[in-house]
């Protein structure tokens, strides 16, 4: 890493990946209750749905590690191609998760988290997995936890929070969609004097560049 890269930590689960919708999915088999009944909007307790923090890890521990839902979420609209974009200017994609929660799922999560980043071309140089959410040397976060986004601004770190039904009470920076990330992202690093520089040549843009690449090279041999 140059000492002029602006260093991005990137949350996954509501921020990059729809937890929410995987994880009802798993719930409503679970306890035999329709979809619907399991509202979107729903707290970080998730006590809409009716769970408490025991029932909360038993479902947690079926979606991971018997679900695979790390390995079949969907991904949110345009995290892939705004974190290509990003990266492309020279910002550093530095990926944070909080996703080692199951104990001896440890194998599953990060087998199913990096097969994940792989099929929907999410571009990364550092792939952090903790047990917590310290401060892991970035210039700037961008995650959905209330607890997370609290803790790393009192400590004086800069934070997007995505924006989520579970954290709209926090006041301060945040972000809508990933349009909006990008966007201030580009611009906390233009403050900093960092250095964003355009298209790298002989790349194509879009997250699609290896699928196109790999294409053509075919077509040569």
């Amino acid at each position: 890493m140059t000492e002029s890269a602006f260093v991005l930590g990137v949350d996954l689960d509501g921020v990059c990946g729809d937890y929410t919708a995987a994880f009802r999915e798993v719930v409503a088999d679970e306890l035999g209750v329709p979809l619907e009944s399991l509202p979107l909007e729903r707290s970080w307790s998730f006590r809409e749905w009716g769970l408490d923090e025991a029932r909360f890890q038993e479902l947690h521990r079926e979606a991971v590690v018997n679900r695979h839902i790390f390995r079949e979420m969907d991904v949110l609209d345009g995290a892939s191609e705004s974190l290509w974009r990003l990266s492309d200017a020279g910002v550093w994609i530095r990926v944070i998760t909080h996703r080692l929660y199951v104990n001896w799922g440890h194998a599953t999560t990060i087998a199913d988290t990096v097969a994940w980043l792989d099929r929907h071309r999410i571009p990364y140089r550092d792939l952090c997995f903790l047990g917590a959410k310290p401060e892991v040397e970035a210039d700037a976060y961008i995650d959905d936890g209330p607890h997370n986004v609290i803790g790393l601004r009192e400590r004086g770190n800069t934070v997007i929070c995505f924006d989520q039904p579970y954290n709209r009470d926090i006041p301060g920076l945040r972000a809508h969609d990933w349009a909006e990330v990008e966007h201030i992202v580009l611009g906390l690093a233009a403050e900093g004097n960092y250095g964003i520089q355009v298209q790298l040549p002989g790349f194509p843009a879009g997250s699609d560049r290896l699928d196109r690449n790999t294409a053509a090279q075919r077509m040569v041999d």
